[in-house]
């Protein structure tokens, strides 16, 4: 059974494949558009019919809902190939910080969350007198080890260790 579906997977990722080649090709762009001139000049020798619109309409309706997922399923794909290089390329740098790696799948709040963290980090950066001053890894260590220790006696810390405890213990109530 695994063995089949694993082929009809493989079928339709192929044609997949194909089919996103074969329609953002200069060919399907041309075939296309001489459809539609074929279908203009057509007007006249069928006065212009509701059959005659209906069938352009009918067909670019069939067509544009069959791209709408031949598209998402390339840029799923695409997004999937991206996001696994940059994870590589976090995972690899020493200095980068590991909870960026599948950063995607946190929820919408903590993402804004980051990005403002991201924002004023900036705006101290901007306050240098130099802008390529750069700052070595051990100093970035140090200052994260000096926070860390610092943060590690607030309230709001502590208990923030304890629900996260709580939850990867299976106590914790969502």
């Amino acid at each position: 059974m695994v063995e089949i579906n694993k082929k009809k997977k493989n079928l339709f990722e192929r044609f997949a494949n194909w089919a996103t080649i074969a329609t953002g090709s200069s060919g399907a762009f041309i075939t296309a558009f001489g459809i539609i001139i074929v279908w203009g000049i057509t007007g006249p020798l069928f006065h212009y019919s509701d059959t005659w619109q209906l069938v352009i309409n009918t067909g670019t309706t069939v067509v544009t809902f069959l791209m709408v997922f031949l598209i998402q399923k390339s840029q799923n794909k695409d997004s999937k190939a991206i996001h696994l290089k940059l994870n590589e390329l976090l995972a690899s740098h020493q200095g980068a910080s590991n909870r960026m790696v599948d950063i995607e799948d946190i929820t919408e709040k903590e993402l804004d969350q980051l990005h403002k963290f991201y924002v004023e980090l900036a705006g101290l950066a901007e306050e240098e007198d130099d802008i390529t001053c750069t700052h070595s890894i051990d100093a970035a260590r140090e200052n994260h080890t000096t926070k860390l220790n610092h943060f590690k006696t607030k309230p709001h810390y502590i208990n923030a260790r304890k629900n996260q405890s709580k939850k990867s213990n299976g106590t914790g109530r969502s």
